[in-house]
C-alpha cells in the first residue's frame, strides 16, 4: 500500500506544479546542478580507477596510520552517483507531470470556449425572420400595400441547466463505447463537479476510463483512486482498483500496479467472471507474480 500511496501523492501535486511555473524552473535549475555534480563524481571515479588523484575534495577521511581505502571510496562515490541520478529522474518526472497538467488546462480552456460559442449561437438563432423586400420600379405603384403581419412567436430559449446525473453518465458511457473520450470525460466531469451524490463513484470511474483512452494516465489514477475511496465497500470498488492498476501500468509503475492487483484480490476474493478475466489480463501485462 505504501508505494501506491507515494505515487498517488506525487500525482496529486499536478495542479500545484501546473499553477507555479516558477517552481518548475527551480526544478530545472536544480536538475542541472545535480547533473553537474554527477559529472564531477564520475571524473573522480575515473581518476581513482586510473590510480590518479581527484581534484575535488573527498568527503571521506582516510584512517590513521594507513592509506585511504580506495575500494570503499569508489563504492561511496558510486552510491552518491546513483542517488543524484535518481534525483534527476524524479525531477524530470515532475516536469513531465507539469507539462501534462498545462496541456490539460489548455484543452479545458478550448472546450469551455467552444461551449460558450455554441450557446451564443443558439441564443442568437431565436430572433425574428427577416421581412420580405418591397417591390421596386413602376410595378411598385400598382402593387397593393403589404399588410402588417403578426409577429412570429419567439422560440423558447434552449435549456441551459445541467443534465441529471443518471442521464449524464448514460450519455458518457455511450460516448465511451463509440470512442468519443472527450465527450465521455465532459459528461463525467459534469457529475463530479456538481454536489456529491450517489452516482459520484460511477462518474469517477467513467472519468478514469475516458482519461485512460486519452492516455492521461496520471489524471486517470487520481480519478480511479477517488472512486475507490468514495465507497470502498461498493460493488464497483474492485473495478476502481483495476482501473487504478491499469493507470499505473500506463506510466510505467509496474510494482505499484501489481500491489494494487494484490490488494484487489485480498479485499475482494470473489468477483464476477468478466472482472476476473480483466484482472488476469492486467497481471499478464504487468508481469505480476
Amino acid at each position: 500500500m505504501m508505494p501506491r500511496l507515494t505515487i498517488l501523492a506525487a500525482v496529486a501535486a499536478l495542479p500545484l506544479l501546473a499553477a507555479t511555473p516558477a517552481a518548475a524552473q527551480m526544478d530545472s535549475r536544480e536538475g542541472i546542478a545535480l547533473q553537474n555534480q554527477i559529472l564531477e563524481l564520475r571524473r573522480d571515479l575515473d581518476a581513482l580507477r586510473r590510480g590518479g588523484v581527484s581534484s575535488a575534495p573527498v568527503p571521506v577521511a582516510p584512517p590513521r596510520g594507513g592509506p585511504a581505502p580506495s575500494g570503499d571510496l569508489v563504492q561511496q562515490l558510486l552510491a552518491r552517483v546513483g542517488e543524484l541520478e535518481e534525483q534527476v529522474r524524479r525531477l524530470r518526472g515532475q516536469l513531465d507531470v507539469a507539462e501534462n497538467a498545462n496541456r490539460r488546462l489548455s484543452e479545458d480552456v478550448e472546450k469551455l470556449r467552444g461551449d460558450m460559442d455554441f450557446r451564443l449561437q443558439q441564443l442568437e438563432g431565436g430572433g425574428r425572420a427577416a421581412a420580405p423586400r418591397p417591390p421596386q420600379g413602376p410595378a411598385a405603384a400598382q402593387a397593393p400595400a403589404p399588410q402588417p403581419q403578426a409577429p412570429a412567436p419567439a422560440s423558447p430559449p434552449p435549456a441551459t441547466g445541467p443534465r441529471p446525473a443518471e442521464r449524464a453518465i448514460a450519455d458518457g458511457q455511450a460516448a465511451l463505447a463509440r470512442g468519443d473520450f472527450a465527450g465521455a470525460e465532459a459528461a463525467a466531469r459534469e457529475v463530479t463537479t456538481a454536489r456529491p451524490g450517489p452516482r459520484t463513484q460511477d462518474a469517477n470511474i467513467l472519468l478514469g476510463e475516458a482519461l485512460l483512452g486519452r492516455r492521461q494516465y496520471q489524471n486517470a489514477a487520481l480519478a480511479f483512486d477517488e472512486a475507490y475511496r468514495r465507497n470502498r465497500q461498493s460493488t464497483r470498488a474492485p473495478e476502481a482498483l483495476l482501473g487504478l492498476s491499469n493507470s499505473f501500468l500506463g506510466f510505467g509503475a509496474r510494482r505499484e500496479a501489481c500491489d494494487t492487483l494484490d490488494q484487489l484480490a485480498s479485499e475482494f476474493p470473489r468477483v464476477s467472471p468478466q472482472l476476473a478475466q480483466r484482472v488476469s489480463d492486467a497481471r499478464r501485462r504487468g508481469q505480476c507474480r
